[in-house]
């Protein structure tokens, strides 16, 4: 099921070699030494080994989000970007360069993966000297084989208000950085889905209104898979709908990911490369289409120069959006024209963000660039209170006695949800009754359903981070068909003085579920009274 075709890998070993190095195969596993710049591209020992072992093994995916769903864009807001400090110097000193500008000019935090509290250590002093700033500096400590978060790492949607993790099958064999997602949601608390596409996250590209790009690099590593299928599952995990376009030679972009040529920087536009020096070569034939498709759109199109050289791809779209900042490549190999070129551009098309170049030659010469190695979190919608998604109950009927299942995610600014209460209406959230104080932020909770009757049942979780700040949402709908007789508060089947004296003994405000409240207006005075005089003898 999870065959993936190697056709593009085999061919491009020649150019993995040439760029970086190769892991080490030991008794039947890969292993990747500290410092080795492993290139993004698949090596020739890696193909050796997905040959014998395919990639997925036993990995099922989940069900998918309950809803509602959106897929978080790269030009909206950020709360944070991932990275990895992997492969020696020549890319870490790079990561440092970003990091530096991310949480300074970008205002973001940035979350770094770690192989051991000692690498920690060394980001976090390294970082202060150069001018980061450390109250935004989070180090993971986790191990991770490679530096191309952005292939592995999580994408994140929005379920509801709250902030979700999506997984994938990495397309590599690098078993610590196909299992780093599934650790990171732990240390942000977000509710994780997984799909089963071999995929690297490089091959994709969205807006914040559903509308997403991959090349058919997707179709050749799911050949089980109709374009039909891998279609719908990105619609039915991140609600997008997914246009494939052609991928480049290998010869030009060992990858074949999208994001070296195009990003998407708002609802309606795009920056898509263009290549001065190989007109009319199949990847400015692909640019060149992709510009005409996206204008026919009503979208605005801008270009970028492009460049392939000794298996080089030099791309300037490569780029990172965080906020008020563009992080954009520039090269030593390539002249300052193009470098200029491509810096007008961006600052034309984002004139409220500023543009800073950063040399990336040593990225480009393993198959990628700096937007290849980062990841992006969005910012928490609910600013500084928490929210919740109420994924059940979403409708049904119950009788008197029936446990309904109450099950939520819960998001804050800090991933700190403390604690939730969880909350009853009988009247489509006009007044609500307090089922549960300060519970376990567990996601389940189960209700018993009270003996009354109504079509507009409501379900509250409402969720309290560490500064006390609180925020929720709201189930749907469901009915309750209740037994009890009007006036009966004390559920013995008639309405006499005993239930006048339940009105008398619990006068007064509410607190929880309160069968004296019968006009549910969170208070038992004159007007229940009236009600339960009104029904005497019942």
């Amino acid at each position: 099921m999870f065959q993936m075709a190697l056709a593009a890998a085999l061919s491009a070993t020649v150019i993995g070699s040439a760029l970086g190095s190769d892991p080490v195969l030991q008794d039947g596993v890969l292993h990747f030494p500290e410092g080795l710049p492993i290139p993004r591209s698949m090596t020739p020992t890696e193909a050796d080994f997905v040959r014998q072992h395919p990639l997925g093994g036993n990995r099922l995916a989940t069900a998918p989000p309950v809803g509602p769903i959106r897929c978080a864009s790269e030009y909206e807001p950020m709360a944070g970007i991932l990275l990895a400090w992997e492969g020696g110097s020549s890319y870490t000193n790079i990561i440092r360069q970003m990091a530096v500008s991310i949480t300074t000019i970008g205002q973001a935090d940035v979350f770094i993966a770690c192989d051991s509290s000692s690498e920690a250590n060394t980001v976090q002093s390294t970082l202060n000297s150069y001018g980061a700033d450390m109250n935004r500096v989070h180090t993971v400590v986790r191990n991770t084989d490679t530096v191309w978060i952005r292939d592995y790492g999580p994408r994140y949607i929005f379920e509801g208000d709250c902030r979700a993790i999506v997984d994938h099958i990495y397309n590599r064999p690098r078993p610590n950085d196909d299992d780093y997602s599934s650790y990171f949601k732990n240390t942000v608390g977000h509710a994780y889905y997984e799909h089963n596409l071999v995929h690297g996250g490089g091959n994709y590209h969205l807006n914040s209104t559903g509308v997403s790009a991959a090349t058919e690099l997707i179709l050749n590593e799911n050949q089980g898979m109709s374009q039909t299928q891998i279609v719908d599952i990105w619609r039915d995990y991140q609600n997008v709908e997914t246009y494939i376009h052609d991928a480049f030679p290998t010869s030009v972009d060992s990858t074949q990911h999208i994001d070296m040529w195009m990003q998407i920087v708002g609802d309606t536009e795009i920056i898509i490369s263009d290549w001065p020096q190989s007109a009319g070569s199949t990847q400015d034939q692909i640019c060149d289409g992709a510009a005409v498709y996206y204008a026919s759109l009503g979208w605005t199109v801008h270009r970028t120069p492009a460049f392939d050289s000794g298996w080089t791809h030099f791309t300037y779209t490569n780029m990172v959006l965080c906020n008020g900042l563009v992080l954009l490549p520039k090269y030593a190999d390539i002249s300052d024209t193009y470098d200029n070129q491509a810096f007008a551009t961006v600052q034309a098309a984002m004139p409220e963000r500023q543009v800073v170049q950063i040399t990336c030659d040593d990225l480009a010469y393993s198959a990628g660039v700096m937007h290849c190695i980062c990841m992006h979190l969005p910012a928490h919608v609910g600013g500084v209170n928490p929210t919740t998604c109420v994924r059940t109950p979403l409708g049904g009927s119950y009788e008197p006695g029936d446990t309904i299942s109450v099950q939520w995610i819960s998001d804050d600014d800090e991933f700190e949800v403390v604690n939730v209460d969880v909350q009853f209406s009988h009247n489509g959230g006009q007044t609500w009754d307090t089922v549960e104080t300060a519970t376990a932020d567990d996601g389940l909770h189960y209700v018993v359903a009270p003996d009354v009757s109504t079509s507009n049942g409501l379900i509250r979780v409402l969720a309290r981070d560490v500064d006390g700040n609180v925020g929720g949402d709201v189930s749907g709908e469901f009915e309750i068909v209740g037994t009890a007789v009007p006036g009966d508060v004390d559920g013995d089947g008639v309405v006499n003085v005993n239930d006048v004296l339940l009105i008398v003994s619990n006068w007064g405000p509410c607190d929880g579920l309160c069968p004296a409240d019968l006009d549910g207006d969170g208070h038992v005075g004159v007007n229940d009274v009236l009600l339960v005089l009104g029904y005497y003898g019942g």
